[in-house]
């Protein structure tokens, strides 16, 4: 990395490593080989099954859930930037395994605010596949706020109701947003003695759940009131992350896309040579790369805990799922009236594009985020 000759600053790549791209290839070829769309559709045509098991414990013995977990704590301690790319991989496949709620959410709560008893405790069980986590904080619709929350912490025990909490069906722990004392905070769970219900929901290879607490026992994690900033900042850091999996999904609609322009003759000529799909793909094209702009800047704000962060993970929660969205609805379209089909793949990623939308909050309320960050900001 060298200065610039006119203001000496340093040049930022935004690009991955030659390592980090070997990774990303390695990372995809075990995908394509383990993480089919037979995989997804066996979750979904199984009522009984919510995630894959066997792909989970794959994932696991390649070492990609503790990716950016310390090595003394049983990770190994690659970084945020390699997470990126194996998020955007497991993007490209929808892979139906509870990977974002135990790593983004989870884990990256515990690096954040956990203390080291706490690190030494859940990290190595996350690293090895031991442990499933999740993050529960909604009570409903409309934003979790220090006023809204009705589940409660007295004496180390948590009541209350989390709705929905992804992957809350089968994780192992969770991390819980509620009110101690009149003061939000964030408690960690095990989710043994607690009351799960199954929600249904339109992609069931990421599953939902109502979780229902009476007086389990709550650990609290990170300081005493501190439950929205904590709250906050590990949403800021899973938005990221979040949005290398939405690029990853709109590259693969946009290949699919392209692929079956190519191929599907109407009229004596491939459609790919008609102006209207022509500017569909285009119009993918363009929203990934912006997508891809933004996501990249969010990894250099995670990567380096820039002051930029909650700025760069809110354009990159924008642009994310504006993309993934726009991409798996032109996928379908491109298709015409196969692409409604349940023989065709296009409906896994467009109902993942749905699920990655909401998942972290929606688009709207993150628009407002970044906003308010640009206003702090400039008023600062």
């Amino acid at each position: 990395m060298t200065a610039d000759r006119a203001t000496g600053a340093k040049p930022v790549n935004f690009d991955y490593s030659d390592d980090q791209k070997f990774l990303k290839s390695e990372a995809r070829k075990f995908l394509d080989a383990r993480a089919t769309a037979k995989v997804n559709r066996a979750v979904l045509d199984d009522p009984a099954k919510s995630y894959d098991p066997e792909l989970w414990k794959a994932v696991a013995e390649m070492g990609w859930l503790g990716a950016a977990i310390p090595e003394a704590f049983g990770g190994l301690g690659l970084g945020h930037i390699d997470l990126c790319a194996i998020a955007e991989e497991l993007g490209r496949v929808v892979a139906p395994i509870p990977f974002a709620s135990t790593v983004y959410f989870f884990a990256e709560a515990v690096l954040l605010a956990g203390t080291e008893a706490q690190k030494a405790d859940l990290l190595p069980k996350v690293a090895s596949g031991e442990l499933i986590g999740c993050f529960a904080t909604s009570e409903g619709p409309g934003a979790a706020t220090a006023a809204s929350l009705s589940t409660t912490v007295l004496d180390g025990a948590i009541n209350g109701v989390k709705i929905p909490v992804t992957d809350g069906d089968i994780a192992h722990k969770a991390i819980v947003l509620a009110s101690e004392g009149g003061k939000p905070g964030l408690f960690i769970v095990d989710l043994a003695t607690a009351g799960k219900e199954t929600l249904k929901t339109l992609d069931p290879s990421r599953s939902a759940a109502k979780l229902t607490f009476a007086a389990q026992p709550a650990e609290r994690l990170g300081g005493v009131g501190e439950g929205i900033a904590l709250m906050e900042a590990i949403f800021d850091r899973a938005a990221v992350l979040i949005a290398f999996e939405q690029v990853g999904g709109a590259d693969k609609c946009l290949e699919m896309a392209k692929e079956y322009a190519l191929g599907r003759y109407a009229f004596g000529r491939t459609i790919a040579g008609y102006q209207a799909i022509k500017h569909k793909l285009a119009d993918i094209y363009v929203k990934n790369e912006l997508a891809r702009s933004n996501a990249y800047y969010g990894a250099w704000a995670l990567n380096t805990s820039a002051p930029e962060l909650p700025i760069a993970a809110s354009a990159a929660r924008i642009a994310g799922c504006e993309a993934f969205w726009f991409a798996a609805k032109e996928n379908v379209q491109t298709h015409g009236g196969m692409g409604f089909t349940w023989a065709v793949d296009a409906h896994l990623y467009y109902r993942r594009a749905k699920q990655l939308g909401l998942v972290a909050g929606a688009a709207r309320s993150w628009k407002e985020r970044l906003v308010s960050q640009l206003e702090r900001r400039n008023a600062a």
